[in-house]
């Protein structure tokens, strides 16, 4: 058994998710654990080199981690050839240039979502990744959540029966800032920096229904921009110019109806920031990050509507949990490792620019659906 290097470059890794997720609780910890294994038995370590404008923010991080390398200077990084991956989770807008200049160097490339502001230019960097051979993913990582994963093992048990529709509620509170600090980056509601809910969020959902509904077909969509003005990071007002709010119905392929509520203006009173319930024939299940809640058809209860009489059910009491019999590894690691093994030995992977840039005509089908007050159909892609 050996251990070979993996050179990895990584920009954007001073922002929230940059850093808690894809450095520390995905890069660090797969080098705590000593690599990544390969299916010869040999092990993958990765040897970042930390990116970014702020030169003492990232000296900082890489102290912090015990990280050799780090750097101001993308182009430097992108030179050296020793280095043979570069990963990306700093700005939407920045995006398309970062990763072209990335594939024009012969660098793999591994990147957040959304891919790009516009289908257009997300489509340009897949075809141009296609063609100098590089390899490419785009992070899906609502589809490793444990709650998520359960719904897949209900899916292909034959739980549901036919599944019939999909309700998903999405959202919390973002603060605006000056009373309270607020929990998101105030690009995200500035429309000209690349900000709105449903251009961030429509981007998951394309992926969290085509890989555990079917395919999405159609969608009619509004959003609205609920708080005009809010606090950025150094407490100056702002007007905002992004949606904050949005309500989406998806049509899918072979007939699941699905509708996702998307919110940072509303206040949660349900068992997750994110739930999904399938319903179909023969059961229902309602999915969080982590659990998952089930009703056979045999458990079904028998309500009757009665509104002249006080409910006394107890609705809840007729579900039970899903246990959880596997163990679940944090969802960005578990897609890094197989990026890495797709890399390193050609392990297949399906999780492709491509499938960014689904996203990415999904979240421009909807912006147009709300604009024009109509059902959009979404187009095969070609490339």
């Amino acid at each position: 058994m050996t251990t070979q290097r993996l050179g990895l470059i990584m920009n954007g890794v001073t922002g929230r998710m940059g850093l808690n997720q894809h450095l520390i609780r995905s890069i660090v910890a797969i080098r705590d654990q000593g690599g990544v294994v390969l299916g010869n038995g040999d092990r993958v370590m990765p040897d970042p080199i930390l990116v970014g404008r702020d030169a003492g923010k990232v000296e900082a991080l890489a102290k912090r981690f015990d990280i050799a390398r780090w750097t101001t200077d993308l182009d430097k990084a992108l030179s050296d050839k020793n280095d043979t991956v570069v990963f990306d989770a700093a700005t939407t807008q920045a995006r398309p240039f970062l990763l072209t200049k990335a594939i024009n160097a012969g660098k793999h490339v591994y990147c957040e979502k959304p891919v790009a502001t516009t289908f257009a230019e997300a489509i340009d960097v897949v075809k141009l990744a296609n063609a100098r051979g590089v390899k490419h993913g785009t992070v899906q990582d609502k589809l490793f959540l444990p709650g998520l994963k359960k719904l897949a093992f209900l899916r292909d048990s034959g739980f549901f029966g036919r599944m019939l529709s999909v309700r998903g509620e999405f959202g919390y509170w973002v603060f605006e800032g000056g009373w309270q600090e607020a929990q998101r980056p105030s690009w995200n509601y500035r429309k000209e920096d690349g900000g709105g809910i449903i251009l961030d969020m429509v981007c998951h959902w394309r992926y969290v229904l085509d890989n555990l509904f079917g395919e999405v077909e159609s969608v009619v969509c509004i959003g609205n921009t609920d708080i005009p003005e809010r606090y950025d990071e150094k407490n100056r007002t702002y007007a905002v110019t992004a949606d904050d709010s949005a309500y989406a119905t998806f049509r899918l392929k072979g007939g699941v109806i699905a509708h996702i509520n998307m919110s940072w203006v509303t206040r949660v009173y349900r068992d997750d920031l994110v739930t999904f319930q399938v319903d179909g024939t023969h059961g229902s299940a309602v999915a969080g990050l982590t659990d998952c809640m089930i009703q056979a058809r045999q458990m079904t209860p028998r309500p009757v509507w009665n509104p002249d009489e006080k409910r006394m059910h107890d609705f809840y009491a007729d579900w039970q949990k899903l246990p959880d019999n596997v163990a679940y590894d944090n969802g960005f690691k578990e897609q890094w490792e197989m990026f890495i093994r797709h890399v390193c030995e050609g392990a297949g992977y399906k999780y492709t620019l491509l499938e960014g840039a689904k996203g990415v005509q999904l979240a421009e089908c909807a912006l147009q659906s709300w604009k024009e007050r109509r059902w959009v159909d979404v187009e095969p892609i070609r490339v």
